[in-house]
């Protein structure tokens, strides 16, 4: 997880991201676990990356344009503030 422009088959980030929901410190995980875990993925990544072309990182998303976040960000607001409870 070195890079986070690198794109991640699914499998590998369903592994990741449920190691991270259950062992996380934040979330009433055992600190030690979660370093142990995530240098694992680390060295992990590492290997998959020797031997590649990485080339320029891929980009993951198209960003939402200003106007669209905007938007966004403005019914975010409004519901925020015209919520009744």
């Amino acid at each position: 997880m070195s890079d986070p422009d690198r794109r991640l088959s699914p499998e590998q980030r369903v592994a990741f991201r449920a190691f991270v929901r259950d062992h996380h410190p934040d979330r009433g995980g055992d600190p030690a676990v979660f370093t142990a875990g995530m240098d694992r993925f680390r060295i992990a990544d590492a290997a998959d990356a020797v031997g590649t072309d990485a080339g320029p990182p891929a980009n993951t998303h198209d960003p939402m344009s200003f106007p669209v976040r905007l938007g966004v960000a403005l019914i975010r607001t409004w519901r925020r503030r015209h919520d009744p409870s």
